[in-house]
This record gives C-alpha cells, sequence and structure tokens, in this order.
C-alpha cells in the first residue's frame, strides 16, 4: 500500500494591520473610484431621475422654489437692511443658490455609505465611489439651480474684472472640498448614526453666522467691525467669498484664499487619515 501523500501547506488568510499597507489600499481604492467614473455618473444621473420620477419639471422644481425664495427673500431683506436691491440681490443669489449645495453635500454626505448598505455588502467596490457618487449628483442639481443666478444678472448686469479667472481653481477647490467632507463624514456617520442629526443641527447655526443672507460690510455700518474676526475663522466663508466676490465684480480676495485654502488642507488631510484607518471596517458598520 502506498503511503499517503502529505497535505500541501495551508494558506493563511490574515488583514494587513501595517500603516504602510493600509494606505496603499486606501489609495488603490482612490484609484479605483477615477476608473470607475463612468459608473460614478450613471448612478448620480440615476439617483436624480428617481427622485423626481413622475415630476412634471423634475429637478426644475428645485430650481423653480429657489427663484421664488430668492425673489420673496430679495425684496424684503433689502428693504429691512437698507440695501439697493440691485446690489442685494445678486448676492443673495449667489450666497443661497451656494448654500444649498453645502448643505445638502453634509447632509447626504454623513449618509453616503448607511445609504449605500446594500451595494457595499452584496459586490466588492471602492469604497470612494460612494461619496463621489454624491459629489456628482449633488453637482449636477447645482448646475440647475445656476439658472437663476444667471437671470438675476440679466436683471442686474455685474461688471466683472480679471479676478473673474480665478473661478475656475475656485470651483476645483470646492469638488475637493465636497467629496473630501463626504468621505469624512460618511465614515463618521457609519460609525455612528447620530452624526447626520448633529450635522443638520451644526449647519442650521452656521447658516445665520455666515455672511449669506447679510454681507460683512453691513457688520462695518453698524460700527460691529469687531465681529469680522469670527467671520475671518469662519470655513464657510472662505469657501463662499473666492467663488461669490469675483462673480460680483469684487477683486482677488487674498484673506479668503488662505482662509479656504488652510482649511481645505485640513479636511483632506483629516479625512483621508479617516479612511486610511476605517476603510477595512466600513463593511461592518453600515
Amino acid at each position: 500500500m502506498r503511503p499517503a501523500r502529505p497535505l500541501s501547506k495551508p494558506v493563511v488568510i490574515a488583514a494587513a494591520h501595517d500603516g504602510r499597507s493600509r494606505v496603499v489600499s486606501a489609495l488603490a481604492d482612490l484609484r479605483e473610484s477615477l476608473r470607475l467614473w463612468p459608473l460614478v455618473w450613471t448612478l448620480s444621473f440615476y439617483d436624480i431621475r428617481l427622485r423626481y420620477r413622475g415630476s412634471l419639471l423634475g429637478p426644475f422644481w428645485l430650481t423653480l422654489s429657489t427663484a421664488v425664495m430668492i425673489g420673496a427673500i430679495g425684496f424684503v431683506y433689502s428693504r429691512l437692511f437698507h440695501e439697493n436691491v440691485a446690489a442685494y440681490l445678486p448676492f443673495l443669489a449667489i450666497s443661497l443658490v451656494l448654500w444649498g449645495f453645502i448643505s445638502v453635500i453634509t447632509a447626504e454626505g454623513a449618509t453616503c455609505f448607511s445609504s449605500s448598505a446594500d451595494m457595499i455588502r452584496s459586490r466588492r467596490m471602492a469604497h470612494t465611489v460612494h461619496p463621489a457618487r454624491v459629489v456628482v449628483r449633488n453637482l449636477l442639481v447645482l448646475a440647475h439651480n445656476l439658472a437663476v443666478i444667471v437671470v438675476v444678472f440679466f436683471i442686474y448686469p455685474q461688471h466683472f474684472s480679471w479676478s473673474l479667472l480665478s473661478e475656475l481653481p475656485a470651483l476645483a477647490l470646492w469638488v475637493v472640498d465636497a467629496f473630501a467632507v463626504s468621505l469624512l463624514l460618511g465614515v463618521i456617520g457609519a460609525r455612528f448614526r447620530d452624526v447626520p442629526p448633529i450635522v443638520g443641527s451644526i449647519m442650521q447655526i452656521a447658516f445665520y453666522v455666515t455672511p449669506i443672507m447679510w454681507s460683512p460690510t453691513m457688520l462695518v455700518h453698524r460700527g460691529l467691525g469687531f465681529s469680522l474676526m469670527l467671520i475671518d475663522m469662519n470655513p464657510v466663508y472662505g469657501l463662499l467669498q473666492i467663488v461669490r466676490g469675483p462673480l460680483l465684480g469684487q477683486a482677488l480676495d487674498t484673506s479668503a484664499w488662505i482662509n479656504a485654502l488652510c482649511y481645505s488642507i485640513v479636511l483632506v488631510l483629516a479625512s483621508f487619515l479617516l479612511f486610511v484607518r476605517a476603510r477595512p471596517r466600513i463593511p461592518y458598520w453600515v
């Protein structure tokens, strides 16, 4: 009788816990999501169609409601603040449209992983596809709402300057920050389900302390110039100003760019480091 052949050496499968392998896996996840950009675009477009299925105007209902709100608030608040409506209405239109994008990004970003739990569990896919999906979806909605700003500019023409060329890098920075905040809040929201309502409450407070309904010049005219320090420390103000200022014909605001870049660097680093650490746990949290 021939002796039994020895069994082959068992294969041990173990998760890597060293920092370098986690960083490599996180970077590979990002590269995979870039490669899957057609899928991200398709899912984002499908989300919008599903959200407004059966609607007559589709996402343009949001554009119409934004236009009505800007028109009503603009004429009322221009009288309350003793502002020229020709100067205040373009400021308000840009501010509310941009703020709508910021607030929705933070709200939907906090649930980007938990709302895609079935997809995460059912198939292997880059996790960064889901925050990218949130960003692209809301960029499409923002594109619809830009029609409101165009109409306001047609009624009250603006005198643009060379600072308008800074809009392209400003929009690029917005896309990077939107992805970073969606990734950061998405990971935290997947672990702690109390995060979405907390984020909503914080954004409500940020709406009133950020120059959206009012401009910083109103504080100076009322002798409240000391409050400008709180504006300079506000991360949302810098992001708004680098886009809003050139559209209103203002000169390039260096301090706003420094504010936006500093906070953006911190945000990107924090989101990446958290994603590196939490990436293997996301399927178990959702």
